[in-house]
């Protein structure tokens, strides 16, 4: 029997993968007040309210910046080197303004889906030659 529940309860914040995830704390006052906090995060399921994000950060919330992996999804070792390069990356984009770092995600996220439709229908041309290569011939 399959049914659905609308519920609050804790889960974790990363899969359990052993893997480093870089965080930064963001204060309390970058969510705006509580009162705008619930207004813009609140679900409404069966009659029943439910914060989606839960409560309002008032302490702060340390946010997700980066997964340390390799290339095809391995562990790959924190080093001091690695710690600077995404220090810096976190420290940069906090200049950038919320408004260019959507209009890139947007951008690069088209480019994406442009490779992929490119890479698909190249895929598609080649899987097969024109009439299985056979001659087209009309028979009259």
């Amino acid at each position: 029997m399959l049914r659905e529940v609308v519920e609050l309860r804790w889960e974790p914040k990363y899969p359990k993968v052993n893997r480093w995830h870089v965080e930064r704390w963001v204060p309390p006052e970058a969510y705006g007040s509580p009162r705008t906090w619930y207004a813009q995060t609140m679900e409404r399921a069966d009659g029943v309210s439910v914060a989606a994000l839960g409560p309002y950060p008032a302490r702060g919330e340390y946010e997700h910046c980066f997964t340390l992996q390799g290339p095809r999804g391995e562990f790959v070792q924190l080093t001091s080197t690695i710690v600077e390069q995404v220090s810096r990356a976190i420290e940069w984009s906090r200049g950038q303004g919320r408004a260019m770092q959507r209009a890139k995600l947007y951008e690069r996220e088209e480019r994406r889906e442009r490779a992929y439709e490119e890479w698909a229908f190249d895929m598609m041309g080649d899987a097969a030659p024109a009439m299985h290569g056979v001659p087209f011939v009309a028979v009259g």
